[in-house]
């Protein structure tokens, strides 16, 4: 019988095309295409790919990790260059390394961090991956807000899933708004997340920023019971980007972003 190799694929993509990560049927998506690329370029029908996590339709992802198994021997440079040249110019895998058979992408990772980008003026060159906000938005409150974020608070409010058995606990391990000429950029780094947990997240701080919510109602929106006032609203995918999945604690460090496109 032959061994099976795994490889961990760390992947870049833009997501304005593609009904999120997971594959589906008759529906255009990341995995679905890479899954085909890999068959094409392996010649195997048979294998398994596996993402750290999914992404929703629009969303686009800077590193998303994933991992193939198979009865695969080809040198990890040769097969990205192959994948490659089948997949489309919005799907880019960067890098191929071989790995334990115990590695798995989505249950090995320990955490992960995600970027948001908020364009405060008009942008010939990044709508599909900003959320322009027309109105003028305090910084500053939206600053004390996102303070608020860092442990473990309940999700349930800032969430569209029904988590039924599965907890809604979810450690922060760091968050906060950054400002990059006329770019607002918020970065959250945590043990997991939860569906549109990120965007429900931004469309809340938004209306910190709006005054239309106090940083302290923000910080109850954490704190009170699942009976407690839930937010309807989301961001748009289209400034939400998967930043990096971690596999190892001591990676886990805080950053500032930077903005993906050309800002004053």
């Amino acid at each position: 019988m032959a061994k099976i190799n795994t490889f961990k694929l760390f992947i870049e993509y833009e997501g304005t095309r593609f009904h999120g990560w997971q594959v589906q049927r008759n529906i255009k998506t990341i995995q679905g295409t890479l899954f085909d690329a890999i068959k094409q370029a392996s010649g195997l029908d048979n294998f398994e790919l596996y993402g750290s996590g999914r992404t929703d339709k629009g969303v686009h992802a800077l590193e998303q990790i994933a991992h193939l198994r198979a009865p695969l021997y080809m040198p990890p440079d040769i097969l990205r260059m192959k994948i490659n040249d089948l997949l489309p110019a919005d799907i880019c895998v960067k890098l191929i390394q071989k790995e334990s058979e115990a590695f798995h992408a989505r249950k090995s990772a320990v955490a992960r961090s995600y970027v948001y980008q908020i364009a405060q003026r008009r942008t010939a060159f990044g709508k599909p991956f900003v959320w322009w906000v027309k109105d003028s938005l305090n910084v500053a409150k939206m600053q004390e807000a996102a303070s608020f974020l860092a442990g473990t608070h309940d999700f349930v409010n800032l969430s569209d899933k029904d988590t039924g058995d599965e907890s809604s606990i979810v450690k922060v391990y760091h968050a906060g708004i950054f400002v990059e000429g006329s770019m607002i950029m918020f970065r959250i780094c945590a043990q997991h997340f939860l569906w549109k947990m990120v965007r429900k997240t931004i469309a809340a701080l938004v209306e910190v920023g709006r005054n239309n919510i106090s940083p302290a109602e923000f910080s109850a929106i954490l704190t009170k019971s699942r009976t407690s006032r839930k937010v309807e609203i989301s961001a748009p995918p289209s400034g939400l980007f998967l930043e990096k999945v971690f596999y190892k604690q001591s990676e886990i460090v805080e950053s500032i972003p930077r903005s993906f496109i050309p800002v004053d």
